[in-house]
């Protein structure tokens, strides 16, 4: 099943669901802005900068992957497409903590124990 915004928020129930869930790489908010939003529009990336002021270098780091949406990409983002800043942070926040997750969760688990009331 291809990931999209759709998707995203929907609860996993049962234990196939989990295990398919846990193997896939997390999906990036840059991939959801080509995806989702660029390309069903016909937007380049340099009209996306040039209406938005934002910098071509941010916003091709962004679609590539390897910078994330801050607070100030988030209200121009938001603003262009009529979405929400709150929509562009949860895609990266939930992009950043199934990175953690993946990379540090079962350490966490190992290391980390939970307060009990005394």
């Amino acid at each position: 099943m291809e990931e999209g915004i759709g998707n995203r928020n929907l609860p996993l129930s049962g234990a196939g669901q989990a295990n398919m869930a846990s193997e896939r790489y997390p999906t990036h908010p840059g991939r959801i802005l080509r995806e989702e939003f660029l390309n069903p529009l016909g937007l380049t990336a340099y009209r996306l900068c040039k209406e938005t002021g934002m910098p071509q270098d941010r916003v091709s780091r962004i679609l590539a992957g390897t910078r994330g949406v801050t607070a100030d990409t988030a209200l121009r983002l938001a603003r262009f497409f009529g979405t929400t800043p709150e929509f562009w942070m949860n895609l990266q926040t939930g992009y950043d903590l199934e990175r953690a997750e993946r990379e540090s969760g079962k350490a966490i688990e190992k290391r980390v124990r939970p307060l009990r009331a005394d």
